[in-house]
C-alpha cells in the first residue's frame, strides 16, 4: 500500500469514523460530569433546590444518546462490511471476464490460423486431417465454456427441469468415458467399483455427465505430470453412495480446499503451468451435487501430491 495514502484506504477511514465517533461521546460525557459537578457545588454553596438547577432526565438524556450512537457505530459497520463483500465481489467478476474472455479468444484465434493456412498453402490430406482434428477440438473447448454460462444461468435461475432417472452409476461413469475418449487421451483413467453390485441413484444424467466431465478435465488440466492419472472408486456406506475422484495433479492447499467450490475463484498455479479456467467448474460440481440432494469435499496431502474429490450422494 502506497505509505502517503494509506489513510485514504477504506479500513483507515473505517476506523478513523468509528474512534471519531466514540471521542465525541466520550468528550460529551466527560463535558456533562464536569458541569455537572460545578453546578452541584453551586447549589450546595447558595443553598438552592437541586431540582431548578438539575435536570434529573439528563442521565435518561445520556443513556438514549449512547444507544442511538451504538446503532451509528452498528450501521457504520454492516455498511463496511457490505462495501468489502461488494468490492470482493467486482474483483471476483474482474477476474472471471479476463480470464474468460481469454478462454474464449484462444480456440477462435486458434480457428482463425488454421483456415488461414487451410486458404494459403496446399495440404496433404494428412496434414488437412490433422488441422481439421485441431478444429474439432477448439470448438469443443468453445462450446464447453458457452455451455458452462448457460448452465449456470439456468441452474441459478432455478429453471433447470431435467429428468431423474434410477441409474448405476458406475456403469454409467464406464460409457461416459468411453464415449469421451478422445477428450481424455494422453491420461489414465481407472474405475473401480469396490462394492461389486450396482449403485443406483436418481441423477440428470446430462447435469450428472456435466459433473463428470467437470471433475475429470479439472484433474487433468491442474496436472503436471507426464501422464495425467485419475482414479475413480465407487462404494457404499451408510445408506449412501460414495464415490472419489483421485489423481496425481498439483494437489491443493488445506486452505484452498474450501475456497475452490466458489464462484470465480482459482487457486494458484506452478510457473511451469499456463492453464487458465473460468472459476465456474468447481462451482457448477457443487451446485449438480446439491440438485442431487448430495455434497461433495475436496482433501490433498497437499501441493504437488494430488488430490481427492469426494462425492456423497443418496441411494
Amino acid at each position: 500500500m502506497n505509505r502517503t495514502f494509506w489513510f485514504f484506504h477504506p479500513i483507515s477511514i473505517f476506523i478513523f469514523s468509528i474512534l471519531a465517533l466514540g471521542a465525541s461521546l466520550f468528550l460529551y460525557i466527560y463535558w456533562y460530569i464536569e458541569v455537572s459537578t460545578g453546578l452541584k457545588a453551586v447549589v450546595k454553596r447558595f443553598n438552592l433546590q437541586a431540582g431548578q438547577v438539575l435536570e434529573p432526565q439528563t442521565w435518561l438524556v445520556i443513556l438514549v444518546l449512547s444507544i442511538l450512537v451504538g446503532m451509528i457505530l452498528l450501521g457504520i459497520f454492516t455498511i463496511f462490511v457490505y462495501n468489502q463483500k461488494t468490492l470482493q465481489l467486482y474483483r471476483l467478476q474482474h477476474n472471471f471476464i479476463n480470464n474468460f474472455t481469454h478462454e474464449l479468444k484462444t480456440p477462435v484465434t486458434s480457428m482463425k490460423l488454421f483456415l488461414e493456412t487451410f486458404l494459403r498453402h496446399e495440404l496433404t490430406p494428412k496434414e488437412r486431417e490433422k488441422y481439421i482434428d485441431y478444429m474439432l477440438q477448439d470448438v469443443s473447448r468453445l462450446s464447453e465454456n458457452i455451455s458452462r454460462i448457460l448452465n449456470l444461468a439456468k441452474l441459478e435461475a432455478k429453471s433447470y427441469e431435467g429428468e431423474f432417472i434410477s441409474t448405476d452409476l458406475p456403469e454409467m461413469c464406464s460409457h461416459f468415458v468411453k464415449d469421451n475418449r478422445r477428450l481424455f487421451s494422453g491420461c489414465e483413467i481407472k474405475i473401480y467399483n469396490d462394492s461389486k453390485k450396482q449403485l443406483l441413484c436418481a441423477v440428470d444424467r446430462p447435469l450428472f455427465e456435466m459433473l463428470l466431465m467437470n471433475l475429470i478435465t479439472n484433474a487433468i488440466k491442474y496436472n503436471s505430470s507426464e501422464i495425467p492419472e485419475i482414479r475413480i472408486s465407487f462404494a457404499s456406506s451408510n445408506g449412501k453412495i460414495v464415490i472419489r475422484f483421485t489423481d496425481n495433479g498439483i494437489g491443493l492447499d488445506k486452505k484452498e480446499s474450501k475456497k475452490i467450490f466458489r464462484k470465480f475463484y482459482q487457486i494458484g498455479r506452478p510457473m511451469k503451468m499456463t492453464t487458465k479456467g473460468s472459476g465456474l467448474g468447481l462451482y457448477l460440481v457443487q451446485s449438480i451435487a446439491r440438485i442431487h440432494k448430495g455434497k461433495i469435499i475436496a482433501d490433498s496431502p497437499g501441493t504437488g501430491k494430488g488430490s481427492t474429490f469426494t462425492l456423497t450422494l443418496p441411494f
